[in-house]
């Protein structure tokens, strides 16, 4: 298992133009400094209505197939 940290901070806005498929992947930095993207999907169970803002940790397979996210 790999994984990655990032800080994410995603308005309500932004958030329904990743909802309605305007755009469908989150682009950011990981805190080691790698640039990332993935699905916005994965991040859909921490959408609150200012958004979604926070720490988290995505773990991924050898393959860099999604295993699961965590707030921390």
């Amino acid at each position: 298992m790999q994984q990655i940290i990032v800080d994410i901070s995603i308005s309500p806005e932004e958030w329904i133009k990743l909802y309605q498929g305007v755009a469908t992947d989150v682009r950011t930095s990981a805190r080691d400094g790698r640039s990332v993207r993935f699905p916005a999907r994965i991040l859909s169970r921490f959408f609150l209505e200012n958004g979604v803002h926070g720490c988290f940790r995505i773990l991924f397979d050898e393959q860099g197939k999604f295993s699961s996210i965590e707030r921390l």
